[in-house]
C-alpha cells in the first residue's frame, strides 16, 4: 500500500528554483536511496516531503494531505535526521535519544512511560550506542554522535524515516552498520529515505534508487536500473565498475567520462 506520495512538488528559495515537478509514490517496507550531484536538491526534497520548507504541489502521508496535519502529528509520522548531528547540550546520550519520544508527549526523560523507555532502549540497541548511554554526548566523537542521532530518529518509531547523509562522518564499519540498521527498519515496515553520495552502499542496501539532477527526478527504480551507464555518464559524469558479490549488486565509481 502506498504510504507517501508527492505530486508536482516544487521549491523556490529566493530567486532560485531548487525542485521542479517532483512526483513520487512510495510504499512502506522499502529503503529508498536518494542520490545525485551536489546541489541537485536532495536535502530540499527531504525537507519538502516533511513540510519543513514551503513548497508547491501536494504531499500525502497515509492518505492525509500533509498541510492538514498538526505539527505534532507530522512529527509522529516523519522522523527526520538532518546533516551534521550538531549537539550543544552536555546531556547523557540516553536523554538525547529520548528526545525522539517528544512527539509522543514526553517532555522529561526522567518521567517516561514503560512504552517510551522500551522504545528508547530498542533504538539505542539498533544504533549500537548502549555503551554511551550515560556519557555526555558532547564528549563523544563525531561518528559516535551521529549514531546517537540515528538512535533518536529510530526512537520516534515513525512510519517514515528521512535520513540526510547519515553515514557521512562514519568509518567503513559503522557506515555498514548504520545502513544495516536502516535496512532493518525498512524490513520491519518503515519507509526509509536515505540521502547518500555512496553509490556502492546505495546499490547494496536500497531496493529503490531515486536520482535527482538539477532539481528534477531523472531516474528511479531498482539500483541497477536507476544507476544505469547512461545515468552515470549524464548525471554523475563517471563510469562505474559493476559486479555481484554474495548475491548483492556492486557498483563502484571508477573513472571520469
Amino acid at each position: 500500500m502506498t504510504l507517501l506520495t508527492a505530486q508536482n512538488l516544487g521549491v523556490t528559495l529566493g530567486a532560485r528554483t531548487v525542485l521542479t515537478d517532483v512526483s513520487l509514490a512510495l510504499s512502506a517496507g522499502h529503503l529508498i536511496a536518494l542520490v545525485g550531484p551536489n546541489g541537485a536538491g536532495k536535502t530540499t526534497l527531504l525537507r519538502a516531503l516533511a513540510g519543513l520548507v514551503p513548497s508547491s504541489g501536494t504531499v500525502h502521508i497515509r492518505g492525509d494531505v500533509l498541510t492538514s496535519l498538526p505539527l505534532r502529528e507530522r512529527a509522529r509520522r516523519f522522523a527526520y535526521l538532518p546533516q551534521g548531528h550538531v549537539v550543544h547540550w552536555p546531556l547523557p546520550a540516553r536523554d538525547i535519544v529520548a528526545l525522539g519520544r517528544f512527539p509522543h508527549g514526553v517532555t522529561d526523560p526522567a518521567q517516561m512511560s514503560t512504552k517510551d523507555i522500551e522504545a528508547v532502549s530498542r533504538a539505542m540497541q539498533a544504533a549500537d550506542v548502549i555503551e554511551f548511554a550515560d556519557r555526555r554526548v558532547t564528549e563523544l566523537s563525531g561518528g559516535e554522535r551521529s549514531r546517537v542521532a540515528l538512535a533518536r530518529v529510530l526512537a520516534v518509531e515513525a512510519p517514515v524515516i528521512l535520513a540526510d547523509e547519515p553515514i557521512a562522518s562514519l568509518d567503513p564499519r559503522h557506515q555498514i552498520d548504520v545502513m544495516k540498521s536502516l535496512r532493518a527498519a525498512a524490513d520491519g515496515g518503515v519507509l526509509v529515505i536515505v540521502v547518500t553520495h555512496d553509490l556502492g552502499l546505495a546499490a547494496r542496501f536500497a531496493d529503490h534508487v531515486m536520482v535527482l539532477s538539477a532539481g528534477r527526478l531523472v531516474s528511479q527504480g531498482a539500483p541497477s536500473d536507476a544507476l544505469s551507464e547512461a545515468v552515470m555518464r549524464d548525471v554523475f559524469r563517471i563510469s562505474a565498475f559493476r559486479a555481484e558479490h554474495q548475491g548483492e549488486a556492486v557498483i563502484v565509481p571508477w573513472a571520469d567520462v
